[in-house]
């Protein structure tokens, strides 16, 4: 059994305790990070969320604290009461922020009693993901995973004040919302009270932001828990968070300034790191054509180069099939890396295979010669004319992909990339910002045999492309906008429309018919009869922004209680049946 604080108050966090405090009397607080028996003295680890301070147990200072102390264990969870000293010079730990003194105790209570925990609780302990979020109560107890936690915090912290400045009012939006399945699969919630019946989780807040403009509150924020029943890939989770942003009044320059100087700010107050505005811009499609991604990472170079025209009379049927059948030939240069072993080569090509990709050539330049296995099918001229258009000198290495332009990007971006980690290419102390814009307004969905928005309906098309909706629908270019840092997308937005007649019109490129239309959205569409402004907004994936703020290597990592790739909380052993008693209450039969 544990003791009871009796009266006892904690007068000092663990981790603050400094030399201006040597000579009082404190109370402290926490778990045994370790215990050490050095005969006539006993030291304690004592650990709360600010960090460790030593604490001794004499026989001369308190007897009886002195025999409580034997049977603490590691993760007992103590209350101590003492004096702070100053060490000796030799005995100065550098290691920990309290390293200059230690407590002396004079009493001791054990509040709690731990059993040994299936890991150690410490940073470096090498131990399985699914053990970790099993007992993730103590995987949380780690320095580095408060440390998260805490910039977590703190990011959010940041960001209501900027907002809080800057006129905006954080509204919160409701969790239980009518199913307007456009985009990825909602989760849905059966209502006891309407039989037959759903209410939907909610993907994010679009509509009722949107919502918000047009009943006049001009700029609304909203740290945002969203929810989507997607087929989970490597860092994904069913619910993650939103920071939500929207302006009404506003044109796309307006959104992009007023979020750099935002994210300036939480850099330099969160991580001490100047920002420079304004961001670096490239159009989509620029985008694509340097770095084969909308999301580059651009703490490196080696830019893709199209190599079409230098190639466009070969006979070297790779690359004539590709441009026959409308696609490019493209490559970038790895420097240094030629001397590279067939074998690691012939990896390469299989890794291109992964992305779509029918196979991959390679030239490598040497002082004396250019070597390719393809040498023979390709004239000199066409070798030379790509070794100078990828300013390629000797020790160089050049890799090229021909096919469908997605497919050659798709494939050079990820080689790219591969290269920039294995060349040591990344600074990882840097943060390049990039604005992506201009993206396309609408795709073609194959399997549906329609056009689809790219990134909702209610995108705005840019004025100048209008006239091409219903014409050419895959020409028209959107007022939307991505931030990308480091090569990861953290937040992305748009300008809305705001007109119903233009809405009517992109709902009827995507394939509704109008009562389809007002099935799912028509209480946006009635309420644009009433007047809506002008707006537009953002939304920052804030899990995704928090990873690469704490330098973590998965959002798992700055999440409390993620759940795991396939969805399930290992804790708690979510999802779960659930008896037949609650399920006859909400009219459901579950037939498998």
């Amino acid at each position: 059994m544990g003791e009871q604080l009796n009266g006892l108050k904690r007068t000092h966090m663990c981790g603050e305790l400094t030399v201006e405090d040597v000579g009082k009397s404190v109370v402290v607080m926490g778990w045994v990070q370790r215990r050490r028996d050095h005969g006539g003295l006993v030291f304690i680890d004592l650990r709360d969320r600010t960090g460790i301070v030593q604490v001794v147990f004499s026989s001369n200072t308190s007897s009886e604290a002195f025999e409580k102390v034997q049977s603490v264990r590691s993760e007992y969870v103590l209350a101590i009461e003492g004096k702070v000293v100053k060490r000796t010079p030799e005995n100065i730990n550098p290691k920990i922020a309290t390293g200059e003194i230690e407590i002396y105790a004079d009493s001791l209570k054990i509040l709690s009693k731990s059993e040994t925990p299936p890991f150690p609780i410490e940073d470096k302990s090498n131990v399985s993901e699914a053990i970790r979020l099993k007992y993730r109560y103590l995987d949380l107890r780690r320095p580095s995973m408060q440390k998260n936690l805490m910039t977590r915090f703190k990011i959010t912290q940041v960001v209501r004040d900027f907002l809080n400045r800057n006129g905006f009012i954080e509204v919160e939006t409701p969790l239980l919302i009518k199913s307007t399945p456009e985009g990825a699969r909602d989760y849905l919630v059966p209502s006891r009270i309407y039989p037959g019946k759903f209410y939907a989780l909610p993907q994010s807040p679009q509509l009722l932001k949107q919502l918000l403009m047009i009943s006049g509150f001009d700029r609304y924020y909203q740290i945002a828990k969203c929810l989507r029943d997607e087929d989970l890939r490597a860092d994904r989770q069913p619910e993650f968070t939103q920071i939500d942003i929207e302006m009404s009044f506003v044109e796309e320059e307006d959104v992009l300034e007023i979020n750099e100087k935002m994210i300036a700010e939480l850099f330099k107050e969160t991580l001490n790191i100047e920002v420079p505005l304004p961001f670096k811009r490239l159009t989509y499609q620029e985008a694509l054509e340097r770095y084969g991604t909308d999301k580059p990472d651009l703490r490196f170079g080696m830019e893709l180069r199209d190599l079409s025209d230098i190639v466009s009379q070969s006979e070297f049927n790779v690359f004539k099939n590709a441009l026959k059948n409308n696609g490019s030939v493209r490559g970038i240069n790895a420097k240094s890396a030629a001397s590279m072993p067939r074998r690691q080569l012939d990896e390469l090509v299989e890794f291109v295979k992964t992305y779509g990709a029918k196979g991959l050539l390679w030239i490598q330049v040497f002082e004396d010669e250019i070597k390719s296995p393809a040498s023979k099918f390709l004239k000199e001229e066409e070798v030379r004319g790509i070794v100078r258009r990828l300013d390629a000198k000797a020790g160089d290495l050049i890799l090229i992909v021909a096919d469908k332009d997605e497919i050659v990007f798709d494939a050079l971006a990820h080689l790219r990339l591969a290269f920039g980690k294995r060349l040591n290419l990344i600074d990882e102390s840097k943060y390049e910002f990039l604005w992506v814009v201009d993206f396309p307004l609408l795709e073609y969905d194959e399997k549906e045999k329609r056009y689809v928005a790219r990134h909702h309906p209610f995108t705005a098309p840019k004025d100048e492309d209008i006239d091409l909706l219903e014409k050419e629908p895959l020409k028209v270019r959107a007022k939307a906008y991505d931030m990308v840092l480091n090569g990861v997308e953290i937040g992305g937005g748009s300008i809305r429309i705001h007109s119903s007649d233009l809405q009517k019109r992109m709902f009827k490129v995507l394939g509704f018919s109008e009562e389809k239309a007002w099935e799912r959205f028509g209480f946006l569409m009635e309420a644009f009869k009433y007047g809506a402004p002008p707006h537009g907004g953002i939304a920052y994936g804030l899990d995704r922004l928090a990873m690469i703020m704490t330098g973590s290597d998965t959002i798992r990592d700055v999440i409390a209680f993620p759940k795991t790739q396939n969805a399930v909380c290992l804790m708690t052993d979510a999802p779960s049946e659930v008896s037949e008693e609650q399920l006859k209450e909400l009219h459901i039969r579950v037939d498998l």
